[in-house]
């Protein structure tokens, strides 16, 4: 349920891109444009997955973010409407566990008045059944729900706090019902559960929902990554399409992060998220807001980059905020999968469950 505590309070070589404004879209020291705006509406999550927010550190007793601290409704959409006059055209809400956020209809129907935005989620799933519909009405484009297995042991065992895999396949059976296109994403983790991915290819199979598979990452510094729990993406490509035959097909924008293969018979696709092994930071697209406000520019920032919330609680206009994006996209530089190594091992890297995946 709700928690209490929260509230409703020019890729080299191409011409340049154009923002709604007309003026031209922001790139950053390697050539990339700002296109994408992840929101985090809360750090709070009703799960404790191992890869993300493992209990022995998100525990009982841990600290979670005060409700002054967190982004009210009002800022989040000023801050994605001059966003939008950048040049980002995506935004996706998340958390932690973005259907925990009281009132977040209300949110997407703000965020909706932009002109021109493709608005998405990505959820557990565990609260869909009871808030796709209204999600839907107030505008929300799509949803991805995220489901690492359908071996109910398996899954209950990954989320850490019981959840039934039922609880999720209604809910995405109500996102459908609602209108709603969904995509499913699954994290897979050697010997946890690669042994039950081609379950959730067969299941999903047939349906409009097209499964990705994530390949297991280093995000934040808490949830134990090992390079020998990593299972390539090639791999799982080749599995699957030893029983359903597969074949690539092209993205379908740029900056896109899955690649994407197709069923030979026609019955679909299914995505793999390749970070670890086939890095793709030099189409990133992507700014990331924190439920506090502050904005990352790498889903493995080690340091955030401007404090939006500070700004605007301090009386800055859209000038001076506009400004502040304009400073730290034009200063990004971000390419960490790509310079993985042991140089980078032991980082400190902001949490998952800040800035959303």
């Amino acid at each position: 349920m709700p928690h209490p505590d929260l509230d409703s309070s020019e890729i080299e070589g191409h011409a340049p891109l154009e923002a709604s404004s007309g003026a031209p879209v922001l790139v950053d020291r390697l050539g990339r444009p700002l296109h994408d705006l992840r929101i985090s509406v809360t750090d709070r999550c009703n799960f404790r997955c191992r890869y993300c927010m493992p209990k022995e550190v998100f525990g009982a007793d841990f600290a979670f973010l005060p409700r002054a601290e967190i982004m009210t409704f009002e800022e989040i959409a000023r801050i994605a409407r001059l966003f939008a006059s950048r040049g980002v055209r995506k935004l996706r809400l998340t958390g932690g566990e973005p259907t925990l956020r009281a009132q977040l209809p209300a949110l997407v129907e703000m965020l909706d008045a932009i002109p021109g935005m493709d608005i998405a989620m990505t959820t557990n799933g565990t609260l869909l059944k009871t808030m796709a519909e209204p999600l839907a009405r107030a505008g929300l484009d799509r949803v991805t729900v995220s489901l690492d297995s359908l071996d109910d042991a398996v899954f209950r065992s990954m989320n850490d706090m019981d959840f039934p895999v039922a609880m999720v396949l209604e809910g995405i059976d109500a996102a459908e019902a609602a209108g709603l296109p969904v995509k499913v994403n699954a994290v897979v983790r050697r010997g946890v559960n690669d042994h039950t991915l081609l379950d959730l290819a067969r299941h999903f199979r047939g349906t409009p929902h097209i499964v990705r598979f994530i390949e297991f990452m280093d995000v934040g510094s808490t949830n134990g990554w090992q390079m020998d729990e990593v299972v390539p993406a090639a791999d799982l490509v080749r599995q699957i399409d030893a029983e359903f035959p597969l074949e690539p097909i092209e993205a379908s924008y740029e900056g896109e992060v899955a690649r994407r293969y197709r069923y030979r018979d026609g019955a679909g696709e299914i995505g793999v998220i390749t970070s670890v092994t086939q890095p793709f930071c030099g189409t990133c697209t992507r700014a990331r807001l924190s439920a506090e406000g502050s904005i990352y520019t790498c889903l493995f920032a080690a340091e955030a980059g401007a404090d939006f919330r500070a700004a605007m609680r301090s009386g800055a206009t859209d000038e001076d905020l506009l400004a502040l994006i304009d400073a730290t996209w034009t200063a990004r530089e971000d390419r960490y999968s790509e310079q993985r190594s042991a140089s980078t091992a032991g980082l400190r890297r902001v949490e998952m469950s800040y800035i959303g995946g």
